[in-house]
């Protein structure tokens, strides 16, 4: 395959800046232009350093719509149906949006969640990339929803990295508030709660419980760590069985029976699960990097799958391990 000419709209946050170091080394990617309205005129490399020797680009504020084969959008939540409006692209062209506007599959845009979507997206023009805590309790909960064990409502935690708040500063963002601390946002009301109940209300039409969901804020700079648990009758074999066979055809999701950490996620688009049953409950747990299988890695998985490449390809990542 000729390389796919590409551009990434909104490209000076934590999700651009992945984004960036994901595609100049893609194999089948050519990036034309990398776009942003505040760093206009600046080399990529005064905002991402760490792209010295990969990336000459400079950032632009113009939009060219034009003979580009895909597009990845990294504007800020609410801001992408105005910008689409503004500068319609061909339908051609491959759009994979990272924000929040048409995850519910309006404006003809797919849900990209591969492991459930897999054949919609390779058949899409326009694909919906999923939020990063969204994708953590998607993935450790949707085959205990396909097989109907959950009858219920499900208890949630979830604690994420300090880069999950986006590059903009904010009193809880900074490294004086995060260092040795950790607090509660968004209980119950978290807005990533819409998405995951639409999914497991496709993958089983009779679920109807509530997810009780408490995200935390973490002392650190990236990974989220899910913790589930519902009541379950069954044996932890079973549910290992059933886990393992959801995720068969799914190269970046794994089941383990080892016991996890969150840094064997961090710098790659796995997600990992493990899971225990104590007390008459099924607890499982998923890490994932909120930047990668959380962002721009699951985006670039959707490319793959959208140009009909193998679904690996620019993601064989390492974990750094310690």
């Amino acid at each position: 395959m000729t390389n796919i000419k590409t551009a990434i709209i909104g490209a000076a946050g934590y999700t651009g800046g992945e984004l960036i170091r994901l595609l100049v080394h893609h194999p089948n990617c050519e990036l034309v232009y990398i776009h942003s309205n505040s760093q206009n005129g600046k080399p990529v490399t005064t905002v991402h350093p760490d792209l010295i020797g990969d990336c000459d680009l400079i950032f632009t504020d113009r939009v060219e719509t034009e003979g580009l084969d895909a597009v990845f959008l990294g504007l800020p939540h609410g801001q992408t149906k105005a910008f689409l409006e503004e500068h319609p692209f061909p339908e051609s062209t491959v759009i994979i949006d990272l924000s929040t506007d048409f995850r519910d599959e309006s404006n003809g845009f797919v849900y990209g969640l591969p492991e459930v979507n897999k054949s919609k997206i390779k058949s899409s023009k326009k694909i919906a990339n999923p939020g990063c805590f969204a994708t953590g309790i998607q993935l450790a909960l949707l085959p205990a929803i396909a097989k109907g064990w959950v009858k219920e409502n499900i208890h949630v935690s979830g604690i994420t990295g300090s880069t999950g708040a986006g590059k903009k500063l904010a009193d809880t963002s900074h490294f004086s508030y995060r260092n040795n601390n950790i607090s509660v946002y968004k209980l119950f009301t978290h807005q990533h709660l819409k998405e995951i109940k639409q999914t497991f209300g496709q993958v089983n039409v009779s679920f109807d419980s509530d997810l009780l969901f408490v995200p935390y804020r973490g002392n650190f700079t990236r990974g989220i760590w899910i913790t589930a648990y519902f009541p379950f009758e069954g044996s932890l074999e079973e549910a290992e069985k059933a886990y393992k066979e959801f995720y068969q055809d799914s190269p970046f999701t794994h089941v383990t029976s080892e016991d996890l950490d969150l840094k064997q996620a961090v710098n790659t688009n796995k997600c990992l699960i493990q899971i225990q049953k104590e007390a008459g409950q099924l607890v499982v747990y998923s890490a994932i990097d909120n930047l990668l299988k959380g962002a721009s890695g699951q985006a670039v998985q959707n490319f793959n799958l959208a140009f009909g490449l193998e679904e690996k390809t620019g993601l064989n990542l390492k974990s750094i391990a310690f």
